[in-house]
């Protein structure tokens, strides 16, 4: 396994980040959908109540990859949880161990804060990352299923 650094990111990152979310757009066929600017961005990580956290994997000095995650909270556990937004390894830096890297801060980190669970979600086509994460030791949640609103469902929701 190379020399893989990981760090928690900065606000100087902004660009780094950003790219990373560009990059992991195109690869979900998605780009169509990204809309996170420079400055929505800065606000939602480094502003007055940051919304989320970033790691970065580096190796000889370069990002090559970024993990973006945020707290949840289990009712049941009656514990916080992480739940990992966005894991993404550039595909030139894939099998050097940073997105495992990744994973494994989060865990520490997971732990460190008394997390009872870390989880996310993986796109059920995107095969390689899913045998990934089971090599991990990860486990499906397939009796839960995810529900989303957004756009003018989420504005009518809101009674608006």
């Amino acid at each position: 396994m190379t020399d893989i650094i990981i760090r928690a990111a900065r606000a100087d990152d902004i660009d780094v980040i950003r790219g990373f979310i560009l990059a992991l757009a195109e690869y979900e066929k998605l780009a169509h959908e990204v809309k996170a600017d420079r400055a929505t961005l800065a606000r939602y990580l480094f502003g007055e109540r940051p919304m989320a956290e970033v790691l970065i994997a580096e190796h000889a000095g370069a990002p090559v990859g970024f993990a973006l995650f945020f707290h949840n909270f289990s009712t049941f556990e009656g514990r916080p949880g992480l739940y990992l937004e966005d894991l993404f390894v550039l595909p030139q830096a894939r099998g050097l161990g940073a997105g495992k890297a990744l994973l494994a801060r989060l865990a520490q980190i997971a732990i460190d804060r008394d997390c009872a669970r870390l989880e996310w979600s993986v796109l059920d086509w995107n095969e390689p990352s899913i045998a990934f994460y089971r090599a991990l030791g990860a486990r499906p949640m397939d009796e839960w299923t995810v529900q989303r609103v957004d756009g003018d469902v989420l504005t009518a929701l809101a009674g608006r």
